[in-house]
């Protein structure tokens, strides 16, 4: 685990109370197994997180997106802030090396888990939130997770996309081939190919097959994209 000034330096913020940054990273594993109590560990922080993680969102698109109708922006938001792209996000800057796990969350991957990161970085967003007030946390937000918006919303939404596009000239569907599997029963990895009329479109790994099939479609969007 790496030290937590390192994390600071990463995301630009500085903390005035550094116990809210080691609480924001302090799995409830960590703290069961150092027999810190119920509460010292990042469940509340996440609960706040993920309050001004959605308005910080919601208030974002809708001044950039003027002409988009409330169901647009609310699936734009879905794809933005939900598991699988908050955990991505989080990866980006290598927020899963600074966390506070317990021995077996740590000897099963708990690391690695989307569920465990995403929740991590709406932690920290609470943390910097009570330390610093809502224009940090928001200015936050902005540079780690409402960035690239494009991508993140094509890897959200991969599978329907890629059937869409694929659909305008044919009728057939796409593929989703399981070729390989890894690793013990608690932390598979599965790897996935994309295929339509025997031709592999785009390749995924992920710890689910759901996970795999998304990341296959998004690769495949991407060089559909390349070659047009």
């Amino acid at each position: 685990m790496k030290r937590l000034n390192e994390l600071e330096e990463i995301i630009g913020y500085s903390f005035k109370n550094k116990d809210l940054l080691t609480l924001a990273m302090t799995h409830s594993s960590y703290s069961n197994d150092n027999k810190l109590g119920k509460l010292n560990n990042n469940e509340r922080l996440e609960f706040l997180g993920d309050a001004v993680l959605e308005l910080s969102s919601s208030e974002f698109l809708f001044d950039e997106y003027e002409n988009k109708p409330e169901g647009e922006l609310t699936r734009l938001r879905a794809s933005l802030v939900c598991e699988p792209t908050l955990a991505q996000a989080a990866r980006e800057f290598k927020l899963n090396e600074f966390l506070r796990l317990g021995n077996g969350e740590e000897n099963t991957g708990g690391r690695y888990r989307d569920s465990i990161i995403s929740d991590a970085l709406e932690a920290l967003i609470g943390a910097i939130y009570l330390d610093g007030g809502f224009a940090n946390a928001k200015e936050f937000i902005l540079k780690f997770v409402l960035n690239d918006i494009e991508n993140k919303h094509l890897f959200y939404d991969s599978k329907t996309i890629l059937q869409e596009m694929v659909q305008k000239k044919y009728k057939e569907r796409v593929e989703y081939v399981l070729v390989g599997e890894s690793g013990p029963d608690h932390n598979k990895e599965f790897s996935v190919e994309a295929v339509f009329k025997n031709v592999v479109l785009g390749k995924g790994v992920g710890g689910t097959k759901k996970r795999a099939e998304q990341q296959a479609a998004y690769e495949a969007i991407l060089a559909i994209k390349k070659e047009n």
